[in-house]
């Protein structure tokens, strides 16, 4: 029929742009997939099914059991930032210079310097100049937190010598980074992950999905809205006459989202990792960022409370992604600890000042960590510590290392390395 032609048309024109937006990566493997069938079937021999094959290969890779597909083309830009500042808080940035003059190079080609072609609102697309992706700048889709996580790593590689990491990136691509920041803000106060809070929540009950839950539309979270608050916070310090009233007044609306967000118990809900571990460190991190203290703020004393209480007698924490499913915290089987969860939770405490009421909790973290280590500097590969969509599990293989490194660092700084 006429109207069924014209609606495959609209389909096809909305496929075409997010190919050629994205170098046929796609926004990740089940829509890239999809893509190429609908290419495919629009014509078999054309342009854009030849351009698709050869990007099957960002997804595809192959384990002992055979071949698997990926969940994205890779967490690139994302491990990278976090390493680097994992290392900055070490303070021995300089000795692995070679290190960080690698990831200044990486996070200097995997931003995005344009935005997609437009109408970006015919497309339903937001703008991108300036943002980063979760992996490759040939992905491209900008996210909140990726951008954020980006941006403070920026921020730590501009402190060291250009004779060290090689040119900075410019004063005026932090601005455009900014500016994505600032107009990814939602109403409500917080941040979604690639788009505006567009509808309502009410859309779920349409949901299709047997697995995945809260999908219809993108929610503001206590992590993207964390890393949005403080990646303007740290940019505030070092360009403090940049839109300061905007950035403002975006902290100080992002800190009452944080909180409000807070469960009674002191806990935030983590929807991008296992899980109150997760969500505790950025809901945290971010009121310090916006000025919030273990003295001045409720909040913070609740959420310091509540991570101790969950403290193993070995000194670590170890919890299980059950929670994610269940949102009720759940403790690994057996009471293990987890270096991903003890390393967030170490990060967490030390950042709410637990170093100056009582140290003793943190001494005991750290020591977990040590003795967790491996002889050749390793930390072992545990249960999964990634989430997304709460029953989808994501495995992030540098994050055993990453973290510990980082809540080591941090703790040395507060605490002299008291356990040592």
């Amino acid at each position: 029929s006429k109207l069924r032609s014209k609606a495959l048309s609209h389909v096809m024109e909305h496929i075409h742009y997010e190919d050629d937006n994205t170098r046929y990566v796609d926004i990740g493997p089940v829509n890239k997939v999809i893509n190429m069938l609908c290419c495919w079937f629009e014509d078999p021999d054309s342009v854009a099914v030849k351009k698709h094959i050869p990007r099957l290969f960002d997804y595809l890779w192959v384990a002992e059991d055979g071949m698997k597909m990926q969940g994205y083309n890779g967490s690139q830009l994302w491990d990278t930032s976090f390493a680097v500042q994992a290392i900055g808080e070490t303070g021995f940035q300089e000795e692995f210079a070679y290190m960080m003059k690698a990831a200044n190079s990486y996070i200097d080609v995997a931003q995005v310097r344009e935005d997609c072609a437009p109408p970006l609102d015919k497309y339903y697309r937001h703008i991108s100049k300036g943002a980063w992706p979760f992996s490759t700048r040939d992905h491209g889709w900008p996210i909140t937190d990726c951008t954020s996580e980006g941006l403070k790593a920026a921020l730590v590689l501009a402190n060291m010598s250009p004779e060290l990491v090689g040119t900075h990136i410019s004063a005026e691509r932090l601005y455009d980074c900014v500016n994505v920041i600032l107009s990814f803000q939602n109403k409500d106060n917080g941040w979604a992950t690639y788009e505006n809070t567009r509808s309502y929540a009410a859309l779920e009950i349409i949901n299709p999905a047997e697995t995945f839950g809260d999908i219809m539309i993108d929610y503001s979270y206590v992590e993207c809205s964390s890393a949005c608050i403080t990646a303007l916070s740290a940019f505030r310090k070092q360009y403090p006459n940049h839109r300061a009233a905007e950035i403002n007044s975006a902290i100080e609306r992002g800190v009452s989202f944080l909180e409000s967000q807070q469960r009674e118990d002191g806990s935030w809900y983590g929807s991008w990792g296992v899980c109150f571990t997760y969500a505790g460190w950025f809901g945290v991190e971010g009121l310090v960022a916006g000025g919030k203290t273990l003295e001045n703020s409720l909040h913070i004393r609740k959420a310091s409370e509540f991570l101790l209480s969950k403290q193993l007698p070995d000194g670590g924490w170890g919890e299980s992604y059950l929670s994610c499913q269940d949102k009720k915290y759940t403790h690994l089987e057996g009471g293990r600890s987890h270096v991903v969860n003890t390393s967030w939770a170490l990060l967490t405490l030390l950042a709410a000042g637990q170093a100056k009421v009582d140290p003793e909790p943190l001494h005991r973290a750290a020591k977990n960590l040590i003795k967790m280590q491996e002889s050749d500097g390793d930390w072992p590969q545990q249960e999964i510590s990634g989430v997304f969509n709460r029953n989808c599990m994501i495995t992030y293989a540098n994050y055993r290392n990453i973290f510990p490194m980082w809540a080591l660092g941090r703790y040395r700084k507060e605490c002299g390395g008291s356990c040592i």
